[in-house]
């Protein structure tokens, strides 16, 4: 039950970053796909570090990985949202684009887990 808990907070407070992110600068909000780009670029780069700090090297317990991982990091980071930013540039008829945010967001979060995971070896 105490998991649920962590997951839960985690969680609600994720979200509430992401939706500050969303509203932070009229930039974001103007363009569409680049807050959600950034976030789930960001929250992929966040989960390959936290994986490593609180799973491989920390010896903290595993309630901060469901605290920051599951909770924070999943609701933090949206592929519904992904999913319809492409939807709307299709129906736009930005094809170009929409494939290039597809294929792009997807190596981006790649290289940045994989970049996160790679500091926290290199910290810890």
């Amino acid at each position: 039950m105490q998991t649920y808990l962590f997951v839960a907070l985690g969680g609600s407070c994720g979200a509430c970053f992401r939706y500050w992110l969303y509203n932070a600068h009229p930039i974001l909000q103007q363009k569409t796909g680049l807050a959600t780009w950034l976030i789930n670029v960001s929250g992929s780069f966040l989960m390959g570090l936290v994986f490593i700090v609180v799973t491989e090297r920390s010896g903290l317990s595993p309630h901060w990985r469901s605290l920051i991982g599951v909770g924070f990091l999943g609701a933090y980071t949206t592929y519904s949202t992904y999913s319809l930013d492409a939807l709307q540039l299709l129906q736009r008829g930005d094809y170009a684009l929409a494939l290039l945010y597809l294929l792009g967001t997807m190596l981006a979060c790649l290289l940045a887990v994989g970049a996160g995971y790679a500091l926290g070896r290199l910290l810890l």
